[in-house]
């Protein structure tokens, strides 16, 4: 019987324990800063000044001690390593094969704080089978099984995950984007996928980051997922509610900011009273009288009253009675026969 791991690792015992074997107290000093292992992380510079040395000497001391470690973790010599080694493997392997710092942190720390990411990032850096990705531009600060593949290969079959999605012109579930990147897992594409920060994905959908579909920024580009998820016309009140429902980061929104961005946006028409639907699917704005008037301009003759009841219908959410005060009320229309119309003009 294999004996089960824990869940949680001891983080800050661990990391303690870890610093105890650098000898010298300014060499401590350096890595605890440099990493931000107690407090916020620190720039060459700023070691520099508060150790009265220059910033490549900080630069070199980081480099050799790391290099110390390293070697000591290979060795077996660096306490909890191993064990932590594998701990982060397992969560690693569960998670897809590769993940964010941050999201690996979530599953191994108890309140996944900034320092309790940079412990996790740290770990990751002394353990020989764990591959780390630096966080730059392209991709967040993550970590992979070195068996798997390196630090270059993640970057790079991420980066085919990108290429396959703006290929496809559209979001996408993940196991197509994994069929044309060659990855058998869909898990183990959805992982790299979540390495860089040009790709993003909602509601089992992945997409490039700028595609409000998968990654809405504002309030109107969350009313324009939730309509397009419905694929019908809502009123503002079932879209507020749908919002509140979400999965989107940010979701608390009133029911008045929701029915004024409706209002604004040229991608939303009103079809009824507070019923909206999307101008993509052919709706055009304007009042009833509006439409009655397109459908008797299209048809070039006159129509009876049911037939324009019939066409109006299929864009406006409104009641017969509504098309027929219209009819019957305004100028631009007159009764050329028993319930016929057509247009004044």
């Amino acid at each position: 019987m294999t004996e089960e791991r824990p869940s949680k690792l001891q983080i800050e015992s661990i990391i303690t324990d870890i610093l105890a074997t650098i000898e010298r107290e300014r060499e401590r000093e350096i890595i605890a800063r440099r990493y931000g292992l107690f407090d916020r992380k620190e720039t060459l510079e700023q070691i520099g000044e508060l150790l009265g040395i220059t910033r490549e000497r900080v630069r070199q001391l980081e480099k050799a001690v790391m290099a110390r470690l390293k070697a000591l973790a290979d060795a077996g010599q660096l306490p909890h390593v191993q064990e932590t080694q594998a701990v982060l493997l397992d969560a690693i392997h569960a998670m897809g094969k590769a993940a964010r710092v941050s999201d690996l942190s979530a599953q191994l720390t108890t309140e996944n704080t900034r320092i309790d990411q940079a412990r996790i990032s740290f770990l990751a850096a002394l353990s020989p089978k764990v591959a780390v990705v630096d966080e730059n531009d392209h991709f967040y600060h993550a970590v992979g099984v070195a068996d798997a593949h390196d630090e270059k290969t993640i970057k790079e079959l991420a980066t085919k995950a990108i290429e396959a999605i703006k290929k496809i012109g559209e979001p996408t579930p993940i196991d197509k984007v994994a069929e044309h990147v060659k990855i058998d897992d869909p898990r183990h594409a959805a992982a790299l996928a979540r390495t860089s920060k040009h790709l993003a994905t909602l509601n089992g959908r992945w997409g490039l980051v700028k595609w409000p579909t998968v990654n809405p920024k504002n309030i109107r580009d969350k009313i324009y997922v939730i309509l397009q998820e419905a694929g019908k016309h809502m009123h503002f009140n079932e879209i507020a509610d749908a919002i509140k429902d979400s999965d989107f980061k940010r979701k608390d929104v009133t029911t008045q900011a929701i029915h004024n961005e409706l209002i604004k946006d040229k991608r939303f028409v009103l079809i009824g009273r507070g019923i909206y639907a999307l101008k993509e699917w052919g709706y055009e704005k304007g009042t009833v009288a509006d439409i009655i008037t397109e459908v008797l301009r299209k048809k070039g003759e006159p129509m009876h009253r049911d037939e324009i009841v019939k066409e109006v219908l299929k864009s406006r959410h409104v009641k017969e009675t509504t098309i027929l005060l219209n009819l019957q009320g305004k100028q631009q229309f007159k009764r050329v026969a028993k319930a016929t119309y057509a247009l004044a003009e």
